[in-house]
């Protein structure tokens, strides 16, 4: 009797070197590249995973290039799952856990009015954070969204997305609160007392806006329609996101 293993090579890529580090120190393997142009030879993946990436692109032309470079990477057989913020952010009746989390929140810290609309996700994670966060399986956390200054916009025609709020827009900014983590030399922090007589001070860090095309129901499905050898397994809805698992012919 002969026994094979099989062996899983699991390897992940971001644009961020930072991000690909920390990938690093958690032994876990990694490189730096862009989305629209993957080092890998075609037809070379049993599956690939894009979750909260694809929304970050500015233009229909280059989300599209994107799933073209998803689909590149797949072998015949091979499945590439997607997920991307959802414009409907209610569907079916039903609110998905980035709307219910404001209600959540609500009353357990002290808000801090800045004057400043405070967004969603980070990456979808918005929020202050990011609604990318959302997926009901726990992939992805999200961040808090208290005790920051977002800085303005400057000469953006783009609206600036409210956290925990529905959306507007299908172009939008969403602030990314930076938190935690040791300061760094040269960086600015800014302590503010807390309101309603609180003796504890909070630390103020910046706010960084990202770009976010969110999805209309259909749009990701319709783009996945477009590419050759690729057939649509599947196409769901999950928590505020749109979803589709893509199959190579």
């Amino acid at each position: 009797i002969s026994l094979i293993k099989h062996l899983l090579l699991q390897v992940g890529c971001d644009r961020s070197k930072n991000l690909v580090d920390i990938c690093g120190e958690k032994e876990c393997e990694a490189f730096v590249c862009d989305a629209l142009s993957v080092p890998f030879r075609s037809g070379s993946c049993d599956a690939c995973i894009s979750i909260a990436v694809i929304h970050h692109f500015s233009t229909a032309e280059r989300r599209l290039a994107s799933l073209h470079e998803l689909a590149r990477l797949l072998r015949p057989g091979g499945k590439a799952l997607i997920y991307v913020w959802a414009m409907e952010q209610e569907y079916n009746n039903q609110k998905s856990k980035y709307l219910k989390e404001k209600k959540a929140k609500k009353g357990k810290e002290e808000e801090i009015d800045t004057g400043v609309a405070q967004g969603p996700v980070g990456d979808q994670t918005p929020d202050n954070s990011t609604q990318d966060l959302t997926v009901s399986d726990g992939v992805l956390n999200d961040s808090e969204d208290k005790g920051y200054i977002a800085k303005q916009v400057i000469n953006s025609s783009l609206p600036v997305h409210t956290n925990r709020t529905s959306f507007h827009s299908q172009d939008l900014l969403v602030p990314w609160h930076l938190k935690g983590g040791t300061k760094k030399k040269g960086e600015s922090v800014t302590t503010l007392q807390l309101p309603a007589g609180s003796n504890k001070l909070q630390e103020l860090r910046p706010v960084f806006h990202r770009y976010y095309h969110v999805f209309c129901e259909g749009e990701l499905e319709a783009a996945c329609k477009t590419l050759d050898g690729i057939r649509i397994q599947r196409s769901y809805y999950d928590q505020g996101n749109w979803c589709v698992v893509l199959e190579r012919q």
